[in-house]
């Protein structure tokens, strides 16, 4: 036939020698550093024909230790050569024929009856068929990459060791498929996949550990002291010639009428009045001290780099007047927080310590500096807040704030000249002494705390009283069908990486059981807020 004499004559031309082996291994030139891998499986012979028989054995004169991709079982006599490199084939038995595909990919050159030389010409893929001299054949797939992708695997291989990675390129797209054992290996997989083109990631990512915990207990310390002293006099008359009264206006003075009568409004200390003389005195003689001490120990639990909120304390109603655009203006209520709170966010470092963003606040009512607006007392609120960013070990302790205040106000009174007389004088003076000191410290502590093991048990607080007995003989529990004999089923080893950024990514959004909002009353035109 006229197709037989062409294939023989081409054999005999330019294509001559090689063999066609079943389980055939590749050489590597020293020339080029691209690889050749041989599965072993051989074409079956054509009707009338003998089965190729396994005639040659392939050297690898040089061996790549991290491939970039594992064999596919799938295809066999794969070829991967890259443009401007070449392959050698050894071979132990001299072959008739062979014959290149299509296209100007590669080229054959023998170099005696028992090697072949094959050079990679241009990006592209063909195919190879070796016939024996017993009529066996054997096909290669022959894939010829282009030097910039071998660069690419070569810096994959240098960059992430043992892992499978697999690097195509079509067209201005770098596919990249594979395993990696974390986010950040995939990272830098598509960072050095991207300097050839497009990358669309298909990589799978190992599922990660459970990320850790960490506790952050913290201590608010306070002690507050205060003394006050009072001293003062208030004079006044009835007698019906002359009715009057003498204050320094510290402390209210009785109220003196016409009539020869006196009230007192003020409930003072020692009230002395002479029937005779119808001259009476109001004194304020007294001292106070005050102690108030609190220890509040707030502990919070939060995955590494997520932010956690805690607050002990309640929420109060103050009223907000709002413009309406008919010119009539509605009184709403909002709420206020107070209490202990605290607010932060860690972070473990790559040192191993926990980085911390916190914010611990103690806050009060203060009916001390209550305002009063429209017949309407508002309190308001004593605060005491730190927010820093510190770093520790675990279990270490930081004082992160600290406050010492002392401070001491006196208010003294008198009339003029009367007030100034020696000894009588006194009865003309008054005066108020007020000495406070306040010592605060805020300690933190964090700790890498893990979840206690199921069915151990978990310490409750001690209850004074004792519950009623149950009424069902059996304890409850929600049914959930695990047990010694039914585990969980374990998850998947991989996961896309797409999926495992979402995963890291979500934040349920949280909802708030209080009423921090704010509530409308009324329309009606602004006034106190009803009680």
């Amino acid at each position: 036939m006229k197709i037989g004499n062409r294939i023989r004559i081409a054999s005999f031309g330019s294509f001559v020698f090689l063999l066609c082996a079943p389980f055939a291994t590749y050489g590597q030139s020293a020339v080029g550093d691209t690889r050749a891998m041989q599965t072993g499986a051989q074409a079956p012979a054509s009707a009338g024909q003998k089965a190729a028989q396994p005639l040659a054995s392939h050297r690898a004169t040089e061996t790549i230790t991290q491939p970039v991709a594992p064999p596919d079982p799938d295809l066999s006599n794969d070829i991967f050569v890259a443009v401007g490199k070449a392959i050698v084939l050894d071979l132990a038995q001299p072959i008739t024929r062979i014959l290149i595909g299509f296209g100007d990919f590669a080229e054959a050159v023998p170099v005696n009856p028992t090697q072949v030389v094959i050079n990679g010409k241009a990006p592209g893929e063909t195919t190879m068929i070796l016939w024996d001299k017993r009529g066996g054949r054997q096909f290669f797939n022959i894939t010829v990459r282009s030097s910039a992708l071998e660069a690419v695997r070569r810096q994959l291989w240098a960059e992430l060791p043992g892992q499978h990675l697999n690097v195509t390129m079509e067209g201005p797209n770098v596919y990249l498929r594979g395993t990696v054992n974390d986010l950040n290996s995939s990272n830098r997989a598509a960072l050095i996949a991207g300097t050839m083109g497009k990358v669309i990631n298909l990589l799978n990512v190992k599922i990660p550990a459970a990320a850790p915990q960490i506790l952050l207990k913290v201590r608010f310390a306070s002690v507050d002291r205060s003394k006050e002293k009072q001293l003062g006099f208030n004079l006044f008359s009835t007698n019906g010639k002359a009715i009057g009264a003498v204050s320094t206006g510290e402390y209210s003075a009785p109220s003196v009428t016409t009539t020869g009568s006196a009230s007192v409004t003020n409930d003072l200390n020692l009230f002395v009045y002479d029937p005779g003389l119808n001259i009476g005195a109001t004194i304020q003689a007294l001292e106070e001290r005050g102690l108030a001490e609190s220890l509040a120990e707030p502990n919070i639990l939060a995955e590494n780099g997520k932010p956690a909120s805690f607050l002990a304390g309640g929420e109060y109603p103050y009223p907000m007047v709002q413009p309406a655009a008919t010119g009539a203006s509605s009184v709403t209520i909002a709420f206020k927080e107070f209490g202990i709170r605290l607010n932060f966010t860690p972070t473990i470092t790559p040192r191993g310590t926990i980085r911390l963003q916190v914010a611990p606040e103690v806050s009060a009512l203060d009916y001390g500096d209550a305002v009063t607006i429209s017949g309407s007392t508002e309190p308001a609120i004593s605060v005491r807040r730190v927010k820093t960013e510190i770093e520790l070990e675990d279990r270490q302790s930081f004082a992160i704030g600290g406050l010492l205040d002392n401070t001491v106000n006196e208010t003294f009174e008198k009339v003029p000249f009367i007030g100034d007389i020696p000894v009588l004088g006194k009865l003309f003076q008054s005066m108020t002494r007020t000495k406070a000191n306040t010592e605060l410290i805020v300690i933190v502590t964090p700790e890498i705390v893990r979840p206690v093991p199921a069915g151990t048990l978990i310490p409750t607080p001690s209850y004074p009283q004792v519950f009623l007995s149950s009424n069902s003989k059996s304890a409850m529990n929600t049914p959930d069908g695990k047990d010694a004999e039914s585990p969980s089923l374990p998850g998947p080893g991989t996961i896309p990486v797409e999926e495992l950024i979402e995963s890291l990514n979500s934040n349920p959004q949280q909802t708030d059981g209080g009423g921090s909002g704010t509530s409308v009353l009324s329309s009606a035109t602004s006034g106190p807020p009803q009680r």
